[in-house]
């Protein structure tokens, strides 16, 4: 895995395909590879250059253990574009990513073209807020829960009934879930970074077209927080998709890459 030197840090990345770029940013404690298994090859197939990353406290990339914040978060992207020459491209967000890409269109339009946010929020509700309270406060206790049931309250918490309810699926699930969990302590100092103070107003001023997709089963990222982003964002597009929890874009992959390639799609037709 390449690594590049901004915002004052070693920054890891990979870089799939070529054509027009992409980059996506992850989630909490998730590195860049998670979008390998789906996203990375529908976006290629589509004539896309996918460019991920590994945000900072996930390896390679510095752990920055003294503390970072969301614009720290925001000029890493921003540094990474400039550092590959790629801008201005179009940039996707998924979870905590979503926020740092919102607030990447606030400081730094001119390196986006479009963006998609996926399950991203515009502020912290009192379930967002209590349960990164809850993760930060099992990080800090140093206690590490049994494999198997800190499995099944990932997959119950993430995952969408129709996955709970079919037994093979779940199955899988709880495999992997098992295998590669997040150790909340190795990436304790992103935990809370999607608490935000309500940035609805601030979002206004985006002038970047906008994709914003929702979760009808999300439980973490409600779709109702997801609506407000995109009624915020002028112009914005809002597509909601069924039968997925907050981990919809690996639950439904299909409908999630067919709605970002068509969105992208929009400005060659």
């Amino acid at each position: 895995m390449p690594v590049a030197r901004v915002n004052g840090i070693n920054l890891g990345y990979d870089d799939h395909g070529a054509g027009e770029p992409v980059v996506m940013v992850t989630g909490t404690g998730a590195p860049g590879r998670v979008w390998r298994t789906h996203q990375v090859p529908a976006l290629k197939a589509a004539g896309y250059r996918v460019i991920t990353l590994d945000n900072r406290g996930i390896p390679p990339t510095d752990p920055c253990p003294e503390g970072f914040t969301l614009d720290d978060m925001a000029a890493d992207v921003a540094g990474l574009i400039e550092h590959l020459g790629v801008g201005p491209c179009r940039v996707v967000g998924y979870s905590l990513g979503g926020i740092i890409v919102q607030e990447l269109l606030l400081a730094r339009p001119g390196l986006v073209t479009e963006a998609v946010l996926i399950a991203s929020s515009g502020r912290a509700d009192e379930a967002l807020s209590a349960m990164a309270a809850a993760d930060i406060e099992l990080s800090d206790s140093g206690v590490k829960l049994p494999p198997r049931y800190a499995a099944y309250t990932h997959a119950v918490q993430n995952l969408s009934p129709r996955t709970l309810n079919d037994d093979e699926q779940l199955r899988d699930w709880l495999g992997i879930f098992e295998m590669a969990l997040i150790d909340l302590s190795a990436v304790r100092p992103q935990l809370g970074l999607d608490v935000i103070r309500d940035r609805l107003p601030a979002y206004r001023a985006i002038d970047r077209p906008c994709l914003v997709i929702g979760f009808a089963d999300d439980l973490v990222v409600r779709p109702h927080l997801c609506r407000e982003v995109a009624e915020r964002i002028p112009g914005a597009v809002y597509t909601e998709i069924p039968d997925c929890g907050h981990y919809g874009y690996l639950e439904r992959p299909a409908a999630v890459n067919a709605a970002i390639i068509d969105f992208f799609g929009r400005r060659t037709r």
